[in-house]
């Protein structure tokens, strides 16, 4: 009788262990549920709020200086896709056009500040003018060659040396617009009697492009 009291006794207080532990495990496991997801969900919170600072730091951040390490671009790219939108757009026939291309100037108060950019421009249209069947007049070229020891000229900037004044019947000028990663270009072909815009192109340049090619934006 002693041996099974005992045995009943050990058999009721495994039972109560088991049971306790069943408790516990039941108890337990909503209580590990629940601060693994309250971690869980401070974790994406987390994350989110990174996100979004990542996103505005990504959408105020100066691209302004924006430089490809390789790039094939080139002034005379943009200049061959300026021309070939004034020709689209060009209001006269290339039969009865002459056109004379001068310097693109500064677009400041005086219009009259010209750079080895819009000196280069002027002289990249000519032969883009060329290309696209119309024609370019040189007024820089004098009316006698200069000779001297030097060498031989044909081009100056004296105005007693030029040809008359009736020579072209149109002229191609634009103005350059400085941006902090590049530069807007501004062309137009214009009827020199009566002043009408016969053609127009705009473009941008961007800095990258003139650095490559060692192009200078002050003035001269």
């Amino acid at each position: 009788m002693v041996n099974l009291a005992k045995r009943s006794a050990l058999i009721s207080i495994s039972a109560l262990s088991i049971f306790i532990s069943g408790c516990n495990l039941m108890g337990g496991a909503p209580k590990a549920e629940s601060e693994q997801t309250v971690v869980s969900d401070l974790d994406f919170n987390q994350i989110m709020a990174q996100m979004q600072r990542n996103d505005e730091q990504e959408q105020y951040a100066d691209t302004t200086q924006f430089n490809p390490n390789k790039h094939h671009k080139s002034l005379v790219n943009y200049v061959e896709q300026m021309a070939l939108d004034l020709t689209d757009t060009m209001q006269v026939a290339p039969q009865d056009a002459a056109i004379a291309v001068t310097s693109f100037v500064d677009l400041d108060a005086s219009l009259n500040t010209a750079s080895q950019l819009g000196n280069q421009l002027s002289e990249t249209f000519i032969h883009q003018l060329q290309k696209f069947g119309y024609s370019a007049v040189d007024f820089k070229t004098a009316n006698l060659i200069t000779v001297n020891n030097q060498g031989d000229f044909t081009f100056t900037r004296d105005t007693r040396k030029l040809a008359g004044t009736n020579i072209a019947s149109h002229v191609l000028s634009g103005t350059l617009i400085y941006r902090a990663d590049g530069v807007v270009i501004n062309a137009r072909v214009i009827n020199i009697e009566n002043k009408r815009l016969a053609a127009s192109s705009r473009t941008f340049i961007p800095l990258y492009v003139l650095n490559k090619e060692d192009i200078y934006l002050s003035s001269n």
